[in-house]
């Protein structure tokens, strides 16, 4: 099971693609792990990262800590910011520093 206190940029990109649960919501939201950028140095384990995640339209969430639900990771508590609206999307970006 990873733990996102020591997951790095690598962690991340081997999961490109797959589905995640938001499940501290009503209705649960499933967003798709989309991108990850290495953002340089950091003294956390794993490096300064960020993580984008695409989901629907609606709802549209406001920037919050979110419990995501993922195969791999189990249930891990997350800060999502929205960043951007693409195509018939809504981005979400968490940054790891």
């Amino acid at each position: 099971m990873f733990d996102f206190n020591t997951m790095g940029a690598d962690d991340f990109d081997l999961m490109k693609g797959a589905q995640f649960t938001i499940i501290s919501c009503e209705p649960t939201v499933r967003l798709e792990l989309v991108e990850v950028k290495k953002l340089g140095f950091a003294e956390r384990t794993g490096g300064a990262f960020s993580v984008i995640w695409q989901g629907p339209l609606t709802p549209v969430l406001p920037q919050a800590t979110y419990r995501l639900a993922q195969e791999q990771i189990g249930k891990q508590d997350i800060f999502l910011v929205p960043i951007a609206k693409k195509d018939e999307s809504i981005q979400y970006e968490a940054i790891f520093t």
